[in-house]
């Protein structure tokens, strides 16, 4: 028989691996849609210094976590 802190475990788990599936889904979407987009959007990318890079990393961290916190506390 499963303990609860099992089962928890394993809702933790499966939710980690349908927001993966999500993320996935989100990722393949532009290229699928738009190759020409994508491949002109991911040349420029490319192109970008480390810290530019960096930036658009933190930016994407503190809006996704900003997302997080607004839909576990609404």
């Amino acid at each position: 028989m499963a303990t609860a802190g099992a089962r928890q475990g394993n809702r933790v788990q499966e939710s980690l691996l349908a927001a993966l599936a999500l993320v996935l889904v989100i990722e393949g979407l532009l290229p699928f849609l738009a190759p020409g987009l994508w491949r002109e959007s991911f040349r420029r990318l490319v192109e970008l210094t480390d810290g530019q890079l960096r930036f658009i990393g933190l930016a994407s961290i503190v809006v996704g976590l900003a997302g997080f916190w607004l839909i576990r506390n609404a």
